[in-house]
C-alpha cells in the first residue's frame, strides 16, 4: 500500500501515545481514521487532535469506546465502525501496557492481564476483522516491541506477550498472503508516551541501568517509521538504526548482547551489596 488517501484506518490504543501519533500521521496522508480505546474523555480529546491533521475536509475521524481484551466489546465497536466506514484497509493494533518488575514479584493476575491486553487484544481484533478484510485485501500491523526480540531484565510478562505477537504475526502473514493482506509488526524501542512514564515507576534498578544506553524516541518518530514501513511492506518495522542493529546483534551475536546486559546488571547488583 503506497497511498493512504481515502483509505480507512482502524487503530486500537488510538487515544494516546503511538496510537494517537499514528492516527495523526495517517490523517496527514489523507486517510479516514477510527480510533478505539477504553477512556471516553481521552478518545474525545484524541478526535480533536487528529482533526487538526486532516489533509482534506472530507476525511472522517471517529472514536469508539472499547476494551480490546473483551471480545464482545471488540465485536460491538468494530461492527459499528464498519457500518460507518466500511471494512478497514489498515488495522493497526497499538493497545498495550507494561508494569515491569522481577518475575517473582509479578502476580498471576498481572500476568493474565498483560496477556489479555497486549496479546489477546490483538487476537480479538484480528479474529473479527480478518474474515472481512479477506474480501478486499489490506494491511494488518501489530505492535510488539524491541522487548519482544530481546528479553530484558524485569519484563518477563511483557516480553512473553510481545514475543507472542511476533510469532502470531509471522503465521498470519503467511496464511493471509493469498488474500492480498500484508501483515507487519511494529517494534518500537523505549518511546516517550504517557504509558512509558507509568512504566518507569516500577522498573527495577537493573532494568533502568540496561536502558540507560538506549535512545528514547518520540511517538511521532514511531508513527513516521510505521507509515514508511507499510509502504515498503516490511515485516518487522524498526524506528531507527539502533533498533535494527539490536535486532541483528541479537540474531547473529546473541552471546554478545547477553554479556552487555549482564555487565549492566552486575554493576547495579554490586552497588546493592556494597
Amino acid at each position: 500500500m503506497k497511498d493512504f488517501a481515502g483509505k480507512v484506518i482502524f487503530i486500537t490504543g488510538g487515544s494516546s501515545g503511538i496510537g494517537l501519533a499514528s492516527a495523526c500521521a495517517f490523517a496527514l496522508e489523507g486517510a479516514h481514521v477510527a480510533v478505539f480505546a477504553r477512556n471516553k474523555k481521552r478518545l474525545e480529546e484524541a478526535v480533536r487532535t487528529i482533526e487538526r491533521f486532516k489533509k482534506f475536509s472530507s476525511q472522517k475521524v471517529t472514536a469508539y469506546q472499547c476494551d480490546v481484551s473483551v471480545f464482545a466489546q471488540v465485536q460491538k465497536s468494530f461492527t459499528r465502525a464498519m457500518r460507518e466506514f466500511g471494512v478497514c484497509d489498515v488495522l493497526l493494533n497499538c493497545a498495550g501496557r507494561a508494569f515491569p518488575a522481577k518475575f517473582e514479584d509479578i502476580s498471576l493476575a498481572q500476568f493474565e492481564e498483560t496477556m489479555k491486553i497486549n496479546f489477546f487484544g490483538i487476537w480479538n481484533t484480528c479474529a473479527l476483522m480478518v474474515p472481512h478484510m479477506k474480501q478486499k485485501g489490506g494491511v494488518i500491523v501489530n505492535t510488539s516491541s524491541l522487548a519482544g526480540i530481546v528479553g530484558v531484565y524485569g519484563y518477563s510478562d511483557y516480553a512473553a506477550s510481545k514475543s507472542a505477537i511476533i510469532g502470531f504475526s509471522e503465521v498470519l502473514r503467511s496464511e493471509l498472503k493469498q488474500y492480498n493482506i500484508n501483515v507487519s509488526v511494529l517494534c518500537p524501542p523505549d518511546t516517550d508516551t504517557p504509558g512509558f512514564e507509568i512504566e518507569n515507576k516500577t522498573k527495577p534498578k537493573e532494568t533502568k541501568e540496561i536502558s540507560k544506553s538506549a535512545k528514547t524516541v518520540s511517538a511521532e518518530q514511531v508513527a513516521r517509521a510505521l507509515v514508511k514501513g507499510i509502504k515498503k511492506n516490511e515485516f518487522l518495522i524498526f524506528v531507527n538504526l539502533e533498533s535494527r542493529i539490536t535486532y541483528y546483534a541479537k540474531r547473529f551475536f546473541p552471546s554478545i548482547v547477553e554479556r552487555v546486559m549482564d555487565s549492566a546488571i552486575r554493576q547495579v547488583q554490586k552497588k546493592g551489596v556494597l
